[in-house]
Formats: structure tokens, sequence, C-alpha cells
């Protein structure tokens, strides 16, 4: 997957969330945004950081109608250690998923060949199950959840208003531009 406008494949795999283990399919995804948070590792530096801040934004997402899957190579289990230990992870309200046997991180060719960790990517599909979002950054550079939150009302308003595009930079409420020949080289 990986490449904006692919859909989404059939999946199953386990997740920590609520304090309970949850099986997922693709069939939570289907149906309302999501979010796909990928992460290097459980007990490191940068990813407790990047997953407390979008703890911090997860209402507001759940609010936008949009769901979301912290994603790494551990096991749920580690998961739940990690979550009952950490101050920072313990925030999460959001599924962690144990993707131990790759199929996330390959399906979303997110994964660091070699090294059996996935990379730091975020990936957003829509109701469809199509992808609309990718950012993938390098190991020691975190994400920004208020970016991503941006970002997806962004998308979802592009979505729900044809003909209408957000320029850089666009907040909710501020002015869009709609595509004509007019707007060629006046911009």
């Amino acid at each position: 997957m990986g490449i904006i406008g692919s859909q989404i494949q059939p999946f199953t795999a386990t997740s920590f969330k609520d304090g309970q283990f949850v099986e997922i399919s693709e069939k939570d995804v289907l149906g309302k945004w999501a979010v796909f948070f990928f992460y290097p590792a459980d007990f490191t530096f940068v990813c407790p950081t990047e997953l407390e801040d979008l703890a911090d934004k997860y209402a507001e997402l759940q609010a936008m109608g949009v769901e979301v899957f912290g994603v790494s190579t551990d096991t749920h289990f580690s998961h739940k250690a990690w979550h009952d230990t950490s101050p920072a992870i313990g925030k999460i309200k959001y599924h962690l998923v144990g993707d131990q046997n790759h199929t996330l991180t390959h399906m979303f060719n997110n994964m660091r060949e070699g090294v059996g960790l996935a990379d730091r990517g975020t990936f957003v599909t829509d109701p469809s199950g199509t992808l609309q979002l990718v950012e993938v950054t390098p190991e020691g550079v975190g994400r920004n959840a208020a970016e991503l939150v941006r970002k997806i009302k962004a998308a979802k308003y592009w979505q729900e208003h044809p003909g209408q595009v957000c320029p850089a930079k666009w907040e909710e409420g501020a002015e869009t531009l709609a595509p004509s020949i007019d707007l060629v080289g006046k911009i």
C-alpha cells in the first residue's frame, strides 16, 4: 500500500485498548476515517513523546469520526507492559496494535528492511478504506499531532466539497480555492 489512493487490504491483528486485548481487522476501519500511526518500538525515546502528543488529541479526533491505531512490530503484550509502566503511554486511550508478523507494516510499505522495525510513518484512510494522507519521518524526528488533525480536517473538507481545495496552512473555516483557468498564474 503506501500510495495515495490505494485501498486498505484485509488484515487481522491484536491491539491493547482500554485494558483489554482486542482483535481488529479492516472491518474496524471501514466506514470511518482512520489513522495508522506507526512507530519503531516500545520503550524507546522519541516514540513515547509522539504517542503522548497523539493521546492528547484523541478526543478531538474521535469527535471528528476518526479512529487511531498506534502500530509497532512489538507484541500486544509489550504494549500492555509499556502502558502499565510509562506515565506518557498510560494516557493512551486508542488502540496499540501488535504487528509482530509485519502484516500492517508491509501493507503500508513502512518496514525498515533488515531491521524488523516500522518506520515512523502516519497513514490516514477515509471511510472507504482509501489512503488519503501519508507522512514518514526519519528515526530522530517526531511528528506533531496538531498538524495531523489539521491535515485530516483539510482532507475531510476537500472530500465533502468537490471543486474546492485547501491551500497551504489552511485551517478550518479559512478560505479555500476553486481551481479554474482564471486562477492560473494569479496565485
